[in-house]
């Protein structure tokens, strides 16, 4: 559960909006993987914030220009896609579905590899995670570690028996 406290203002004062739990969604096809989409912003995103749900207006968890994500990601163990009763299409399509825009920037051959058009600020809150990058070189990540991602190829790796859980932020950012 991620409980997702909202700040805002009305009548000129700083108030609480909303104190809920962010909405995630359990992957059917990946037991253990679990996405929840805490926050976006757009170019039309002004202060102050009086109410509403930028997420439930999103169509993509990928930031659009000027725009920005905020989602926190549990990664399963890496042997729960190695098992031989895992569908890889069945968590293709669900990807597809639940994470429109992010879903399109994996490699379609399964390795997890995929690059996208944002600077993400990726901090490990428990668990362990491994990065991996085009060349092969790896690094090993533990909770209160963060990566700052550049718009590289890469993929995430959990080598462990226990479920790792980042947060992301996700800047949009132009290629040359």
């Amino acid at each position: 559960m991620v409980r997702r406290v909202v700040t805002g203002q009305k009548n000129g004062k700083s108030v609480v909006l909303s104190d809920d739990e962010a909405r995630g969604h359990e992957f059917a096809a990946v037991p253990g993987f679990k996405t929840t989409q805490v926050w976006a912003t757009n170019p039309a995103t002004a202060l102050p914030h009086t109410g509403g749900d930028p997420v439930e207006n999103s169509n993509s968890v990928l930031p659009g220009l000027n725009g920005s994500r905020f989602m926190i990601v549990q990664f399963p163990p890496d042997a729960v896609m190695a098992d031989p009763r895992f569908d890889g299409a069945a968590a293709g399509a669900e990807y597809a579905k639940v994470l429109p825009g992010l879903a399109e920037c994996f490699e379609p051959d399964g390795s997890g590899f995929h690059i996208t058009d944002s600077i993400d600020y990726d901090i490990i809150l428990s668990g362990e995670l491994t990065l991996e990058l085009d060349d092969g070189e790896t690094r090993e990540l533990r909770a209160g570690d963060i990566v700052i991602q550049n718009g590289t190829r890469h993929a995430w790796r959990n080598r462990s028996a226990q479920p790792a859980v980042m947060a992301s932020i996700l800047l949009d950012a132009k290629r040359k």
